[in-house]
């Protein structure tokens, strides 16, 4: 396997190579939820009290959509916040997600990437300087740049986070053998 963080051939420089960080990190969150069962995808770890990969996912999703409007600088219709949101429910945690397939979420969130590029592909180098706001209530500012880096890096903390709920349900699904 050969690894590169190379752009797309209509994308400027520094733009496909943010991008292909995103890219990878969506490759790679596919790769470890392979093959994960619904009980698997819904399982809240050993105490019911974290994320479960599904909330991760749709979370994941939300922002990264979130952050190709912020790109595009157009405010995020609303048939999509209604579609992808909430960001966070009336208890300022992320929203119950149960019984909803991986293909499901997968495909979702494939085609927020697909946007991601599309959007991509219309940017310039020069276009990473602009400065776009972001936060719960818009309070933070930042660069495209950053926006696209963070994208890459937020995803990978998800990843860390339901690599641990898969070394949790393996474990607890040893355990319930172990009893039988």
């Amino acid at each position: 396997m050969f690894f590169d963080l190379k752009g797309d051939a209509n994308m400027s420089p520094i733009v496909g190579i943010l991008y292909s960080a995103v890219k990878e990190n969506s490759q790679r969150l596919q790769f470890i939820t392979d093959g994960m069962s619904q009980e698997e995808i819904d399982y809240k770890g050993p105490n019911n009290n974290f994320n479960s990969t599904a909330q991760l996912i749709k979370h994941i999703t939300y922002v990264d959509l979130n952050w190709v409007y912020r790109m595009k600088q157009q405010p995020l219709p609303h048939s999509l916040k209604e579609e992808y949101g909430p960001m966070l429910d009336g208890n300022n945690r992320l929203p119950m997600v149960k019984g909803k397939s991986l293909n499901i979420l997968i495909s979702k969130y494939k085609g927020v990437l697909k946007m991601l590029k599309d959007t991509c592909t219309q940017l310039t180098d020069v276009d990473l300087d602009k400065v776009v706001t972001f936060g719960h209530e818009n309070e933070k500012q930042a660069t495209i740049r950053w926006g696209l880096w963070h994208m890459a890096d937020h995803n990978r903390y998800h990843q860390a986070h339901i690599n641990q709920l898969r070394k949790w349900y393996i474990e607890k699904s040893l355990s319930n053998k172990r009893v039988d």
